[in-house]
């Protein structure tokens, strides 16, 4: 009878690991924003923000973390790649 919840015992196991990983690489992608956001020039932010861009993204992306970091990507880095 045990081996019939084995696999259960193994997917219960795996669940923190999937959520150490996203974790993990979501704390990757705030680090490559914020370092994208500090190397970029002032005049190079879009047309969202003309003054003190810089600082306000780089505030942004320091005090909400990673929902501010993808907030970065969509805004900026993506539309200026462009």
């Amino acid at each position: 009878m045990e081996f019939l919840f084995a696999p259960f015992g193994i997917i219960f196991m795996c669940i923190p690991l999937f959520f150490f990983a996203i974790s993990l690489a979501l704390v990757a992608f705030s680090i490559w924003m914020f370092i994208d956001c500090i190397s970029r020039e002032d005049n190079n932010f879009g047309d969202l923000i003309k003054e003190n861009a810089k600082l306000i993204w780089v505030l942004i992306i320091l005090f909400t973390g990673s929902i501010g970091s993808i907030i970065y990507y969509f805004m900026v880095y993506k539309k200026v790649q462009k």
